[in-house]
């Protein structure tokens, strides 16, 4: 890598330099690394960078060569299609939770590449916004406890017209642990339950395509949301899904877990040619 840092476009941006890191810094790491992702064969990408890649199999072969079978190997089953598989991974990246900009660029792109249209990947991106509710989901519950009767008394408001949460309920997406917040302000549990009716009610996805991104979303690490995560298994297999396309959509957040090797392994490998460099 060169003495700029790059975006996932590859953009240069601008790096500031100490006056022990001469221009030159990462000319060699460049040119080898290039090289390295060049020679390395990794078949589907799935989580991986390829540069994070070349650089962990010229450090830890055996590893890096265990790591990528287990992390790809929702992108091998053919259990899912190339399409689906491509959209959990954006759902994951691009999940409140998580926010991973590098991610969400490769799989969109990857998810394009495999059909998936531009409704499809917006649902996702909105399903990733959506999924902040579960703030109040957990936090609505206890201010309830917490708050006792005379206090929750003397907040109460008055409930008008609810229709979005109506529409909820109607189309089998309403969730009883929304009812807390519903009880705390009807009015804005309405504006939220609007904008969610808009993405569950739309039909972008099959009722099991949906209850397949759902689990991604909830069980995912940056997550990890144990109610939703049951809700949607149960909702997922009473729509058609197999136990096995569950499993992989597991088996692709767990992969998942490999965003550490591409965050970390590339400033590795700077640091430690910068500082053999300030030793010279």
């Amino acid at each position: 890598m060169n003495s700029a840092l790059h975006d996932e476009e590859g953009t240069a941006q601008p790096r500031a330099r100490s006056p022990c890191q001469p221009a030159v810094a990462f000319g060699l790491m460049a040119r080898r690394t290039a090289s390295m992702v060049k020679s390395t064969q990794i078949g589907p990408n799935g989580p991986w960078s390829a540069m994070a890649y070349a650089i962990l199999e010229e450090w830890d072969a055996e590893w890096a060569a265990f790591c990528r079978a287990m992390s790809t190997n929702a992108w091998t089953s053919g259990t899912l299609t190339p399409r689906f598989v491509e959209l959990v991974a954006v759902a994951l990246c691009t999940a409140c939770t998580n926010l991973d900009r590098a991610g969400v660029r490769q799989h969109i792109r990857a998810a394009l590449g495999a059909g998936a249209t531009r409704n499809e990947i917006l649902t996702v991106i909105k399903m990733g916004s959506v999924m902040a509710i579960h703030s109040c989901s957990l936090a609505a519950p206890i201010l309830r406890e917490e708050a006792g009767s005379e206090a929750l008394a003397a907040s109460v408001r008055p409930v008008g017209e609810t229709p979005a949460c109506d529409r909820m309920k109607a189309i089998g997406q309403w969730n009883t642990a929304w009812d807390p917040f519903f009880q705390l302000d009807p009015s804005w549990t309405d504006e939220f339950m609007a904008t969610g009716a808009g993405i569950y009610g739309a039909g972008v996805f099959s009722p099991k395509e949906t209850e397949l991104l759902s689990i991604a979303f909830d069980a995912s690490f940056t997550h990890m949301y144990a109610p939703g995560t049951r809700r949607h298994i149960k909702g997922a297999l009473a729509a058609g899904a197999s136990v096995s396309e569950i499993m992989d959509v597991l088996k692709i957040s767990v992969g998942y877990g490999v965003a550490a090797c591409n965050l970390a392994v590339p400033i590795l490998a700077e640091e430690i040619e910068l500082l053999e460099r300030t030793r010279r």
